[in-house]
């Protein structure tokens, strides 16, 4: 919640009325389709309990998952402003993620890496929507790194190699059903 921090605080003080979006995979949707619950914060069990919204430390995204952010839960604060209603997020397909960062990198010269281009398909579309409508925003996006590291994805999607995979309500309860039982 590091570049949200200074917005939502005053939000909370009601100084202002942000708009807060988070932008999530569609192939790994905590906040959008998983549970508020207590989880390990680790696929090993090992780490403490923490309450966030999950899909289950043992949920594991597609292997053609390639835009980064498959880990399954949200951090705490961000649960937490979620559940309050505080904020909203939405989730979105990894090919109209790629599509957005190679529009990014024509325009900025940067090629993002894959988690930041899901904020930049957000606010893309929030852009089109705003040119449509006519309604004059602000729309600020955390630009977190560059993709260099993440050529083979976007070889992958410049082949037409890439699908978008979006797990099934059955895999998500069945992660979910292996939750720790809290009393």
């Amino acid at each position: 919640g590091g570049l949200i921090a200074p917005f939502m605080g005053e939000k909370l003080r009601g100084e202002a009325d942000y708009k807060i979006v988070a932008v999530e995979p569609a192939s790994c949707p905590s906040l959008t389709r998983g549970v508020y619950a207590y989880d390990f914060c680790d696929t090993g069990k090992v780490c403490p309990l923490q309450k966030m919204y999950t899909l289950g430390s043992g949920f594991m995204p597609s292997p053609s998952h390639a835009g980064g952010l498959r880990y399954h839960g949200m951090s705490a604060i961000l649960s937490e402003l979620y559940d309050q209603k505080l904020m909203e997020a939405i989730s979105v397909e990894q090919t109209s993620v790629f599509e957005a960062a190679q529009q990014f990198a024509r325009v900025e010269g940067i090629l993002p890496a894959p988690e930041s281009s899901h904020a930049i398909r957000a606010a893309i579309d929030e852009a089109l929507r705003c040119k449509e409508t006519g309604e004059e925003k602000t729309i600020l996006f955390g630009l977190t790194g560059t993709g260099y590291f993440d050529m083979y994805a976007y070889a992958a999607y410049n082949d037409g190699k890439m699908s978008d995979y979006i797990p099934t309500d059955e895999e998500i309860q069945k992660s979910v059903s292996k939750l720790p039982k809290i009393k």
